[in-house]
């Protein structure tokens, strides 16, 4: 089938959404589908071209005057290719998509990846919704989206083209007892309440460190947080790191302590690399942690329970070992593979 996604950029920046897009396109492209990206462009565009996937230019910035000329652009792109499944993962793409279907003939699916936004409704456009997890299919129901429209297609990672194997990259030089999160530089990611809760530790784990993996928009709120902190000489900002990996596989203990996470990607690449897991308990995040048999789970912006967790890990190494050996169990289910045959069967569904 020709399948074309619609994407507002293709940046490397940590981007879990533009990430899953990326892999879902060569995935299909490779399983012989004729597959197209529409966006604004990036680093992204040279993988998917050795992939096999087209790029078109298509520039959604919301602004009146461009997004007359993206609608004009989207029609001529749509003319071209003649897809028959379009599938938005933004709420711009959804809305040009939908509104401009027309006569076109193509299937509209969409997929609801940032929930916590409640705009995210607009993805109902979709003659297909396709949630990440669960937890987003019913906060999408409560908000309107009808039952008969959502797919639950959970998020795969692992094998993903974006990557090398997980055994080739090599641990990075982190000192002492290494906490490690990989986020963006947002409030709801739990960061304040990260740093609060390895400064309570700090005093009785003097050989800790805590490394903060990603950037964004708050990063020099947190910096300001970090430098009042009686533990600011061993808390590091990395910045955004375009392997990871490193920092997971060094990682002693990973913590994702966000607010709301549709799924929580990061978590299986954390799993991936044998960490030690605590995260929030909130939306989507158990389902990616086998409901806490492959993570300790706490309660979101709980700096006690999350305090709590880190001194049950960092003290007891068996502790650690066990929930370490506990990640790596039962990660075929998080393959791209997976991923692919799963959205694939929900256009295959909304075609017939």
């Amino acid at each position: 089938m020709r399948v074309l996604h619609i994407l507002n950029h293709l940046v490397e920046a940590g981007n879990g959404i533009i990430n899953v897009a990326v892999d879902l396109s060569c995935l299909q492209a490779r399983d012989g589908h004729e597959v197209w990206v529409a966006s604004a462009g990036g680093e992204y565009e040279m993988l998917l071209r050795d992939h096999g996937v087209g790029h078109l230019e298509l520039d959604q910035a919301r602004e009146a005057m461009n997004l007359l000329k993206a609608s004009k652009r989207y029609r001529a792109i749509v003319r071209e290719i003649r897809p028959h499944i379009v599938h938005a993962h933004m709420m711009t793409g959804a809305i040009i998509a939908g509104s401009l279907r027309g006569r076109a003939g193509y299937g509209l699916v969409t997929t609801v990846h940032n929930s916590f936004q409640k705009s995210s409704v607009l993805m109902g456009f979709g003659d297909r919704v396709i949630v990440v997890s669960e937890a987003v299919g019913q906060l999408m129901r409560r908000r309107g989206v009808r039952a008969s429209k959502i797919r639950v297609v959970r998020n795969g990672v692992l094998g993903s083209p974006r990557v090398r194997p997980i055994s080739v990259y090599k641990p990075a030089p982190l000192r002492g007892q290494a906490v490690v999160t990989v986020a963006g530089m947002y409030r709801r990611k739990g960061i304040a309440e990260l740093i609060a809760a390895f400064e309570g530790i700090a005093s009785r784990f003097r050989g800790a460190h805590l490394y903060l993996v990603g950037d964004g928009p708050d990063r020099a709120e947190f910096e300001d947080l970090a430098g009042r902190s009686t533990a600011s000489p061993r808390i590091h900002f990395e910045g955004f790191q375009k392997e990871p990996q490193r920092y997971m596989l060094a990682a002693d203990v990973f913590v994702l302590a966000s607010y709301y996470e549709s799924f929580g990607l990061v978590l299986t690449e954390a799993r991936e690399a044998g960490c030690a897991i605590i995260a929030s308990k909130v939306t989507g995040i158990p389902e990616a942690l086998e409901g806490g048999k492959a993570g300790l789970l706490v309660p979101p912006k709980d700096v006690s329970a999350l305090e709590d967790a880190l001194v049950r890990l960092l003290s007891a190494p068996e502790q650690k070992a066990r929930w370490q050996k506990l990640a790596l169990q039962n990660l075929e289910a998080y393959s791209v593979d997976r991923m692919a045959k799963e959205t694939e069967a929900v256009y295959c569904e909304l075609l017939r």
